[in-house]
């Protein structure tokens, strides 16, 4: 099912969690946050929405963190149903699109629930005082042939919020595959 996620909630305080990656390593929210700011992406293996983007995400997600941006990627799908999504296939997955990011999984799903995830993407951009400052798409690109005169959104935004601590009052939704519930 298609889905637009909700309009940025400006000032939401993040809620901590602690995940972990396929490997086991555990990482909290603390220990990901930048120190201008944690950029939070709710993603999954199989979702077409992903697989368009999922390259052009990874370079942005690279410049944020020369910026001082961290990024973490969460997997909450119900991976027992959809088994492109299980662990072993996100290690498959960030290791074919050079991610040198975190990628969790949220096998309870609370952290979704608590973020109110919707999609996938569904992109969370906080300021270092983990306040919320962008919930949009990652670029104007309707596809992969549309990327190379794209305006990277996310990147501009979370590039903003960097440097004056609040993100662009005009946010575009992004939209993708709804998230897999148990």
């Amino acid at each position: 099912m298609l889905l637009d996620t909700p309009i940025c909630d400006f000032g939401w305080k993040a809620i901590p969690f602690e995940l972990s990656d396929a490997h086991g390593k555990s990482y909290s929210f603390d220990d990901l946050m930048g120190e201008k700011g944690l950029l939070i992406a709710f993603i999954c293996n199989h979702c077409p929405y992903v697989h368009a983007i999922v390259d052009r995400m990874a370079d942005d997600f690279k410049t944020l963190q020369k910026s001082g941006v961290n990024v973490v990627t969460i997997m909450s799908n119900d991976y027992n149903s959809y088994p492109e999504d299980a662990p072993d296939k996100m290690i498959e997955f960030a290791q074919a699109h050079n991610f040198d990011f975190p990628y969790l999984i949220d096998e309870t799903q609370e952290v979704a629930k608590e973020y109110a995830a919707v999609c996938t993407p569904d992109f969370f951009g906080f300021n270092h005082r983990s306040e919320l400052q962008y919930r949009g798409r990652l670029d104007d690109a309707r596809n992969a042939k549309d990327a190379e005169g794209r305006m990277p959104e996310l990147l501009k935004a979370m590039q903003q919020v960097s440097k004056c601590g609040h993100g662009p009052k005009e946010q575009t939704p992004s939209m993708g595959c709804s998230i897999k519930w148990k």
